[in-house]
This record gives structure tokens, sequence and C-alpha cells, in this order.
């Protein structure tokens, strides 16, 4: 069956985006803050079998990225997987999948700065109690917030170029720790159980996860049956053998330790053999890769929050713009509040299990959406990416996460169960009104 993307929207934009392009994009949304933190809780786990915990998440993602390239081919419209449900399955599953897009934004942006001050503290001392913190979190949604509101220019200036800053730090950890990983530290303390991997894969896949974004500007890019599979291996691939040589080094100079280290590891193994040097440089790397990530966040996610509440579904008034600098105030504000209080209420290890979750359900709705468009032969004006045995990835896919989400506890399960029912009311009302209404001739 032949798809068209509607020509009064992304028909008009431009298609330049390659494969290294795309391919850079996805390893720059990918890698952030997260690698800075999660060798330690994965070591807690697995100790020296925690590059296991790497190579299943690869796996997993290898079936996640597939299905994310047989749905990409076939719809080339802006929007990343939400075009996909909609394409797929209707306007409702379209919007859930939108909203858990929001959820897992909210989630991994309120890790992230809990993370945040985290390294904060490891360079201040000063800031580590209760108020201190409180403070500091609030600083950095309020300043990041008026940034923000004063227009896109200034938001986009605040994200910056933060892709070499925070690399060159991870690149010089791994160039100079390879020297100094003692093998006595990397022991094999025999294969892990099956509820330890587990639990180490629902975690370590906030490093993973970030691809559905960098595919938003699906629309944007050139002949996607080609592009798309090939940028998301290509950068999946990276991406994994850097994160294992960073687990690797980590666990190699630090051996037992690491698993201790849970404020700052990279920065404590690289003090091992940089010495304060090289303490500062991690310290500062995770600092920037933070602060990119919440920038960046708070640059583009509160605008789905406007489109929600310029289509009725949220209040209408989130969906204001300021007179003057014509940005979503509304949206910005009320979306970096919630930021704010969820970081309060956890650690960045149970946030980020919760974005896991919410972002696990959001992929099991891609993958659904990929087989149906395979089953309905959907496809653009050209022909979709397609291998023997690509009707069965989607299944595997979803029996993937449905295994590592045996893995999230009844908490995780609540309050993305809440996201659920709450968003259904709001498009249920939505619906209702609009049905209400008048047809004028």
């Amino acid at each position: 069956m032949s798809w068209e993307p509607p020509r009064n929207a992304d028909a008009q934009l431009v298609r330049a985006i390659g494969v290294p392009g795309l391919a850079a994009n996805i390893i720059n949304t990918t890698i952030g803050a997260s690698i800075f933190a999660l060798p330690a809780l994965v070591a807690q786990g697995l100790g020296a079998a925690a590059p296991i915990a790497f190579v299943a998440c690869a796996i997993a993602m290898t079936l996640f990225v597939t299905c994310f390239a047989l749905a990409g081919s076939r719809v080339s419209l802006t929007g990343g997987l939400y075009a996909y449900a909609e394409v797929a399955f209707g306007r409702y599953v379209g919007f859930i999948t939108g909203l858990f897009f929001c959820t897992t934004a909210l989630l991994s942006v309120a890790a992230v700065v809990n993370f945040f001050v985290g390294t904060v503290v490891s360079l201040a001392p000063w800031f580590g109690g209760s108020p201190a913190r409180t403070a500091l979190m609030f600083v950095i949604y309020a300043l990041l917030a008026a940034i923000n509101i004063r227009g896109v220019r200034a938001g986009t200036g605040a994200v910056g170029i933060v892709t070499i800053a925070k690399l060159i730090p991870l690149l010089v950890f791994v160039a100079v720790g390879v020297f100094f990983i003692k093998p006595a530290a990397m022991a094999w303390p025999g294969w892990p159980g099956t509820k330890a991997l587990g639990d180490s894969v629902l975690l370590l896949l906030f490093a993973f996860f970030g691809i559905e974004v960098a595919l938003i500007p699906s629309g944007e890019v050139k002949n996607p049956a080609r592009t798309v599979p090939r940028a998301i291996y290509l950068a999946l691939a990276i991406t994994t053998a850097l994160y294992i040589l960073i687990q690797l080094v980590a666990q190699g100079t630090l051996g037992p330790q690491l698993a201790d280290k849970t404020a700052a590891p990279l920065a404590e193994a690289a003090a091992s053999f940089l010495g304060n040097f090289g303490r500062l440089l991690l310290l500062a790397g995770a600092t920037i890769s933070a602060s990119g990530f919440v920038a960046s966040d708070i640059l583009s996610s509160p605008r789905m929050f406007f489109a929600f509440g310029r289509d009725g579904i949220l209040p209408r008034w989130i969906a204001h713009v300021h007179p003057r600098w014509h940005s979503p105030d509304a949206a910005i504000l009320t979306y970096s509040i919630i930021a704010f209080l969820l970081s309060l209420t956890s650690t960045f290890a149970s946030l980020a299990i919760m974005a896991n979750v919410a972002a696990l359900l959001l992929y099991i709705i891609c993958c659904a959406a990929a087989w149906e468009l395979m089953r309905r032969d959907v496809r653009t004006e050209t022909k979709p990416f397609n291998f023997p045995g690509a009707p069965i990835v989607p299944p595997l896919a979803i029996a993937a996460i449905i295994w590592i989400l045996t893995h999230a506890t009844k908490r995780e399960f609540l309050v993305n169960g809440a996201v659920f029912a709450v968003g259904s009311v709001l498009y249920l009302v939505q619906w209702a009104v609009r049905a209400r209404k008048p047809v004028r001739a």
C-alpha cells in the first residue's frame, strides 16, 4: 500500500541529513551524562561481569533500532516514533506515544539534574546539605526556564556545542586508562544470575536511550530507507564499543571499589591514573554533559506540552505565547516546575529506572507499529528497508522488552499506569468536546 506524507507540511522540508549526519546526531543524543554515573551502579550488581550488561543492552537495542529502521523507512514524517505510531494506529495511539515521551523526558531530566548536582557537590562539597541541593536544583531550572522563555534563539545558544566538550574527557579516559588496567581487578566473578542481569539491564538502558529523539527530524533525512538503518546501526556500534571500554577502564583501575564511587565513578577512576587533573577533567565532562542535556531538554520537550494545550488536551493556558519573546512561556514554566518537583522526590537511579519503564512502553508501541506498517505494506516513494526474517523482529523486540520490564517494581508501573489513565481521560474529554461542536457550513 502506498502512502505519501502531507505535501503542506513535511514535503516542504529539505532532505539534507545523510548517514554521517544522522549517526552523529544519534551518538550526540545517546551519549550523555548517565555514562558518567552508571558504571558504579552496574558494578554494584554485577561486579567485574558488568560488561555483560552492556552486551545484553546492545543486543536488545539492536532489536529495537531494527524496528525503528523498519518503521522509519516506511514513514518519513517528522516526529519519529510518534509519527510511526500515529500512521500505524491512529491519533489516540499517537497521543499516548507522545504522552509517554513527555513522561520519559520529565523523569530523565529530573534524573540528570540529580546527577548534575552530585557532580557539583564533588567539586564544591559545601553544596552537600539538603537545603543547598534543593536551592541549586531550583536555580538550575529557574535559570534555564528564564533563558528559554526569552526565545528559542537564546535557548539554542544555551545548549551550545557540547558534543566535543563531553566526548573529549571520555576519549582521554579510555585512551590513557587502558594502559592502567589491573588484571586482578578484572577477575571473572562467574556468570551473573538472571535477576541481577535483568536489574542491571533495566538501569543501564538509560545510557542507550536517545535514538528515538534523534529520529524526530525524519522528514529531513535523505533516502530514509537507506539512511535510517545504516545510521542507527553505525551509531549503536560506536556507542556500545565506547561504553564497554569505559566500563573496562573504570573496573580495571578501581576494582571492587568502583561499586562504592556512585557520586562520580569515572572521575575517581581517572584520579587513580591521571591524578587530580584526571578527576577534574572527568568532573568537568560530566558537568558539561549534564548541563547540556538539561538545557537541550528544556529547550525542546516543553513544546509537547504546548502542543497538547494548543489541541485542547491540556488546559488552553499552557499554549500561551509570551507577547514579547514569542515563546511558549506557560509550557516551559509548567514543565520546569514538574521536573523540579520530580528531582526532589528520588535519586538518580530510581528516576532513571522510572524513565526507562516509560521509554520501554514507548518502544513497545513503536515495535508494534513497525509490524503493523509492514503488514499493511505502508511505504513512501522509495523502497522500504527489508530483509529475510524481518517480520519476526518486532515480536522478538516486544518479548525482550517484556522480559526487561519484569524486573521493574510496582512503583514504576503505578507511575506510568497513572500517566496512561490520566492521558486517556484527557483525550476522551477532548474528543467529546470536539464531537459536540457544531459543524460549520
